[in-house]
């Protein structure tokens, strides 16, 4: 049978999603993709593939996966209890599964968006160039009991286990927001106001974006009632006609007519994609010049957590067949690039 997972329980909101599918905003087709861009890049690093591979986006809840062959995984985004049998794995981290073993993911006990990733990627069909699913378009559909995600063509070679050094992004915290057209809609008092904020985030949201609560009194904008539809995108922070800020994410509307107060720096969207409800988020406005200095290409963030990725020390207490392991090793080639990202496609 060809290596991959048979789904022997699935989480409600469980998706396959890789990078999206840009250049369809004017068709009125959002880009999508993983929520956590960050997460589902971390998962490429430790597997030493490209990012643009397929990857399980588990919201909230993971679920109970048999190998059908022998496979590479990674397990990254939010921290979700998870074991092979009876071995307690840690997470974020890399490790191979025989034919047969039971893989079980809890829970997420912090952030919202967790990734399983498979060496060679989740193989199934494309659709205009990609393999996630948009819900809101009706592209794929969630990922049920009885499925089998089919693992593409495998490329890496390290087999050990490991872990990836990364930032805290699943806490909260302070979201940097840089200014937009429609910024100056709102008072220095209002933006000042709103920066000044500790927004709690609401129950509602989901892959479209998420509420936020924050000190009761309404955010306005002059003439809010009389802007006109335009281009959105992931990131931008709408004020709902009740004054109540919503911050988009990968299945966002293309056009909206809401004013927005700004729109979310991409490095630190995955913080409030990753934050749960009742987490807290504050906001800080950056200069166009301060947002320039911080910019960071999303293809080079990615290949610098290459030099994240360490070995996965485990106790000797774990790890029942000791004896058999090469606990001396001889010649390594130094210079060799076991981790390095292909070039995106």
């Amino acid at each position: 049978m060809t290596a991959g997972l048979l789904v022997k329980r699935a989480g409600p909101q469980m998706s396959v999603q890789d990078l999206g599918r840009p250049g369809f905003l004017s068709k009125g087709l959002a880009r999508g993709g993983a929520a956590d861009r960050s997460g589902h890049a971390e998962g490429a690093a430790l597997l030493g593939q490209n990012a643009a591979f397929a990857s399980l986006e588990m919201a909230g809840m993971g679920g109970i996966f048999e190998a059908t062959g022998p496979l590479r995984i990674a397990l990254t985004g939010a921290v979700m209890p998870a074991r092979i049998g009876d071995r307690i794995l840690a997470w974020p981290g890399r490790y191979h599964l025989d034919p047969g073993d039971v893989l079980d993911i809890g829970p997420a006990s912090s952030g919202t968006y967790g990734y399983l990733s498979l060496g060679g990627g989740i193989a199934t069909e494309a659709v205009l160039g990609s393999r996630s699913a948009n819900f809101v378009a009706g592209i794929g559909a969630r990922v049920a009991e009885g499925d089998t995600l089919p693992a593409g063509e495998e490329n890496g070679s390290e087999f050990s286990d490991a872990t990836i050094d990364v930032a805290d992004r699943f806490s909260g915290g302070v979201v940097r927001v840089v200014p937009g057209a429609q910024t100056s809609f709102y008072s220095e008092e209002t933006r000042a106001r709103f920066a000044e904020t500790t927004f709690v985030r609401d129950r509602r949201g989901n892959r479209q974006g998420v509420k936020l609560i924050g000190d009761g009194l309404p955010f306005e904008a002059a003439g809010q009632k009389t802007v006109l539809s335009e281009m959105i995108v992931p990131g931008d922070i709408q004020m709902t006609g009740d004054g109540a800020p919503f911050v988009l994410l990968p299945e966002c509307q293309t056009t909206g007519g809401y004013p927005r107060i700004g729109s979310v720096l991409p490095e630190d969207l995955p913080i409030v994609a990753q934050a749960a409800p009742g987490t807290q988020l504050r906001f800080r406005f950056l200069t166009f010049d301060e947002a320039e200095a911080a910019f960071q290409p999303e293809e080079a963030r990615w290949r610098a957590l290459r030099s994240a990725v360490r070995p996965l020390v485990r106790s000797a207490e774990e790890i029942r067949d000791l004896l058999s392991y090469q606990l001396i090793s001889g010649v390594t080639a130094g210079g060799a690039d076991i981790y390095g990202m292909e070039e995106d496609a």
